[in-house]
């Protein structure tokens, strides 16, 4: 009976993860959704916990908001240690932190950049880099675990990447980050006034200062692109969805006068992200099919100069 509840509580948190998740991210949700269930979930409980956090120091703010921060931090770690919560999300996390190996090295990054956007206004380059870390570049090694521990067996130990797929995964984290705070440039320094990018005050970006970002942007994607294929499959096809659908806020960003850019929150529309990941997919399903024909191909050629060499 107890096991039958246990089992119960864990998915009633792993769908409240869920839940938080397509209540706040298309494009991520469109994403997650071209990965394996186990790989979705843990996603899922991922996105959640960060959301959470992310609220309390956005949404909720006010006097008593450290305090709270400081709350659903000391109940991440204890969940850590223990593998339970009474917050269904913190829940969530923890049971996917502990099978894929996110731990203390991830975490504590996180709400310590949470943490500064309570008391950090104006960001110079060294704070900045340090914020993007936190907040960005760790999600993304949580989530670079949970892809290659997502069919990982009980009992066998737990894959860690290697030096170049962290690369890629801090770059992909980073991309994602700086091109919501461009998005966000508005309502970032009008309603909580942060300025994340060094040197860009409340009224925005110059044209160089603005090409500057696109092309350090630019530069993260680049590097996240070229550590895709070390993904597992599901994982790259979601991955590559997700990219192609951030190429296209990068663009129509990077066609968006700067005045603009502070005054309107650039969105791509739901029939643009279909489409863009319909491309993609097209384009994944392609490469399969050329690699099975290839693969035959070469396999036909060795059975011919095989029977060529016994004849």
């Amino acid at each position: 009976m107890r096991a039958a509840s246990a089992v119960l509580y864990d998915r009633t948190a792993a769908r409240a993860s869920g839940t938080v998740l397509a209540g706040y991210s298309t494009s991520f949700g469109l994403g997650t959704r071209l990965l394996g269930p186990r790989a979705r979930r843990d996603i899922e409980a991922v996105y959640a916990l960060v959301r959470i956090a992310d609220e309390v120091v956005d949404t909720r703010g006010g006097d008593d908001a450290g305090d709270l921060l400081d709350e659903l931090e000391a109940q991440t770690a204890r969940a850590l240690a223990s593998g339970y919560s009474t917050n269904l999300v913190v829940h969530a996390f923890a049971r996917t932190a502990r099978r894929t190996g996110i731990g203390a090295a991830e975490v504590d990054p996180f709400f310590a950049s949470m943490r500064a956007d309570l008391t950090v206004r104006v960001h110079d380059r060294e704070s900045y880099e340090r914020y993007v870390y936190g907040s960005a570049e760790v999600v993304g090694l949580m989530c670079l675990q949970v892809f290659l521990n997502a069919d990982r067996r009980p009992g066998e130990p737990v894959r860690r990447p290697d030096a170049a797929t962290v690369a890629g995964a801090r770059a992909l984290g980073a991309a994602f980050q700086k091109i919501n705070f461009l998005r966000d440039l508005g309502a970032d320094s009008g309603e909580l006034g942060r300025c994340y990018f060094p040197g860009v005050g409340p009224q925005g970006p110059t044209d160089a200062q603005l090409a500057d970002i696109l092309a350090e942007i630019g530069d993260d994607l680049a590097r996240a692109r070229a550590a895709l294929p070390d993904l597992p499959r599901r994982a790259r096809t979601a991955v590559s969805a997700t990219l192609a659908l951030y190429d296209r806020l990068l663009a129509d960003l990077a066609a968006t006068p700067p005045e603009q850019v502070l005054a309107r929150r650039v969105r791509v529309s739901t029939p643009r992200k279909v489409a863009v990941l319909a491309g993609v997919l097209g384009t994944q399903a392609a490469g399969a099919v050329r690699d099975r024909v290839a693969g035959r191909t070469s396999s036909t050629r060795t059975q011919t100069t095989d029977d060529g060499g016994r004849a």
